[in-house]
């Protein structure tokens, strides 16, 4: 196909996928260098000394799939960098990992991730989404557009009074998209569908003048051909739901004010609260998934989206300059995802309690579910139970074990309310409409007997107006709830103990006598490795605890086997040094584990990423 010039200095290139190279038009010919935008399957490389141009030097990608990117190897052999979505890095750096762990049989998992490349590629870095990309030809704008997949983006370049937007596979034509099958994400849900719409509409608030889309025509008039999206798409979500879907009302009207100067994010996975301020700026309590259409099937980075969205109405309806603090109550992916996200753009920092900083800032430290896939290192380590100021507020963080052992509640003092941010502790229904609290306690998160009696007991201290949870609705507060949460809280202990063999045997309600750390890790053949064996006593009598470590069969340790002399109950950390053997994904080690009378066999393991040594 013959290049076709769309603006000044911006080819189109019709490929498996519309390719455009852009160039410093002031540049003389044979001496400009260009950026893809999309590479299909590298015909754009025949075309280069047509159009006067040395190279390649940087390929931006919309997103992962094939028809997209195939000739991605070209590009590297090219010498061109490639940069990509964050959401979807994975599917391009290490792909044979989605091929080798992929479900297949029982799949309801419909994202089309398995339309990736068949190998990986080195990517340079990943692109800024929400802010500017600068190379030598051309400077852009990234914005998240997801739909497609959950990862897109598109591209935005001013140019000449035109601001040109490459859109992927965002939209086809005027209230087309390429494929609809791409869209859905999971078996019987909307979330793909959702996302265009809100996508749709964030586009055109960007005044494109023009779209310039990986398959289909380019269009001159941007606004009718995403108006028309935005619509058609809403039928369609609407036409498999019970009941109508108000996705441009959650764009413009995210917010719920719970007092004047107190907000919910209500389009968030669990809910973010917002505090105002009188200086116009914003403090938020948890951010992880911001106006989200629902969760869809997998753990991995690509069927997770952090982004922006509401923010342009948090501004907009609230007068807020900037968001300047952000505060986690616990560790989990849906209460952090979207705060390195927000200290990037924003330049909100993190503050982050002294009992959840370090799971946070070492996600392979221990063994524990829900984290998020990056460290995310705090700019202040909160003390607990130390008020802290933000502006007019004070907070306190103070220890809330039960959900998860690395957890907080804060407590504030907002519009003359005492309010208390529970995180994921309970659903606060209270017994309304004959349904009891759910203590949301989770054996993995490390919960432990009288978690629940003394977070109530926390509670009726610090006699709060209102209670914010992370998933449900806020609770207004009074003496007769609290005592209802005592009492359920003690009905937790009361269970266990009825089902535990507790007092003979006091191995703990999440099984663990012993645990390794770290758990998962990178090295190399021939790095050495130190391991942290915490071990507790469940006796009521002292005893000697005996450790053995179980290896892969070429690997070496510093000692075969130690003990630790431990009283009743007690707790005691026993280091172990390993030789890494051979190469390997997910290599395994266990530690045997043998306390008095008590033989527990391979109790606990670690996990090992070992590459081989380069020759």
């Amino acid at each position: 196909m013959t290049p076709v010039e769309i603006a000044r200095g911006v080819w189109r290139i019709d490929d498996t996928c519309a390719v455009y190279l852009i160039v410093d038009p002031t540049a003389a010919a044979g001496e400009r260098d260009a950026i893809a935008i999309d590479f299909g399957s590298g015909l754009a490389l025949d075309h280069l000394a047509g159009l006067g141009i040395r190279s390649v030097t940087d390929v931006l990608m919309t997103h992962h799939h094939r028809d997209q990117g195939q000739g991605l190897p070209l590009a590297v052999a090219h010498g061109s960098r490639i940069h990509v979505p964050p959401v979807e890095v994975e599917l391009f750096d290490r792909v044979e990992e989605m091929w080798a762990s992929r479900q297949l049989d029982n799949d309801y998992n419909l994202r089309q991730d398995r339309f990736s490349l068949l190998q990986s590629v080195p990517v340079h870095a990943t692109v800024p989404e929400y802010r500017e990309l600068s190379l030598d030809p051309a400077t852009v704008r990234v914005l998240p557009t997801p739909g497609h997949t959950m990862g897109s983006v598109s591209y935005l370049l001013d140019r000449d009074g035109q601001r040109i937007a490459f859109t992927g596979d965002l939209i086809y034509a005027p209230g087309k998209v390429w494929s609809l099958a791409a869209t859905q994400w999971s078996y019987t849900q909307n979330e793909g569908p959702g996302m265009t719409v809100l996508s749709s509409i964030l586009l055109d608030r960007e005044k494109p003048t023009m779209l310039a889309p990986s398959h289909g025509d380019v269009m001159h008039d941007p606004h009718e051909a995403l108006t028309q999206l935005g619509d058609a798409m809403q039928t369609y979500v609407d036409s498999r739901r019970s009941y109508p879907w108000a996705l441009t009302e959650r764009l413009d009207d995210p917010f719920l004010a719970l007092t004047s100067h107190l907000l919910l994010n209500r389009t968030s996975m669990s809910c973010s609260y917002v505090v105002l301020s009188e200086t116009g700026e914003a403090l938020v309590i948890d951010y992880g998934y911001d106006m989200t259409t629902g969760i869809v099937l997998g753990q991995e980075r690509a069927a997770r989206r952090p982004w922006l969205a509401s923010l342009p109405a948090l501004r907009r309806n609230h007068g807020v300059t900037r968001i300047t603090v952000a505060l986690p109550t616990h560790y989990h992916d849906d209460h952090v995802a979207g705060m390195p996200l927000l200290r990037e753009v924003e330049g909100t920092r993190l503050w982050i309690p002294e009992n959840v900083a370090p799971t946070l800032a070492d996600p392979w430290r221990e063994d524990l579910p829900c984290q998020w896939y990056d460290p995310i290192v705090a700019d202040r380590v909160l003390p607990l139970d130390r008020p802290f100021a933000w502006n007019e507020y004070e907070f306190t963080a103070h220890a809330q074990p039960g959900h998860t052992l690395y957890a907080v509640a804060y407590s504030a003092v907002i519009d003359g309310v005492t309010v208390v941010f529970t995180g994921d502790q309970q659903e606060g229904l209270g017994g309304r409409d004959g349904r009891r609290d759910i203590m949301n306690y989770q054996y993995r998160n490390l919960f432990r007997l009288g978690d629940y009696p003394r977070s109530a007991a926390l509670y009726r201290r610090i006699a709060p107006g209102l209670m914010a949870s992370g998933h449900w609705e806020p609770r207004w507060a009074d003496a007769a709830y609290l005592d209802y949460l005592v009492a359920v809280g003690q009905e937790v202990d009361d269970v266990h103990h009825r089902l535990l063999p507790l007092d003979e045997l006091d191995i703990g309600v999440d099984g663990q006598v012993a645990r390794i750390s770290p758990y998962r890790s990178h090295a190399r053949v021939g790095d050495t490795l130190v391991y942290s064996v915490h071990v507790r006593n469940p006796h009521a009598e002292a005893c000697e605890a005996q450790l053995r470590l179980a290896l892969p069969i070429d690997w070496r340790s510093s000692a075969g086997e130690k003990t630790a002399q431990l009283g009743p109950n007690e707790e005691a950390t026993v280091e172990f040094t390993v030789v890494v053997g051979s190469a390997g994904r997910r290599q395994r080690l266990a530690v045997d584990v043998t306390v008095g009378h008590l033989r527990l066999g391979q109790h606990a393991e670690a996990i090992v990423d070992v590459a081989a040594v380069e020759t």
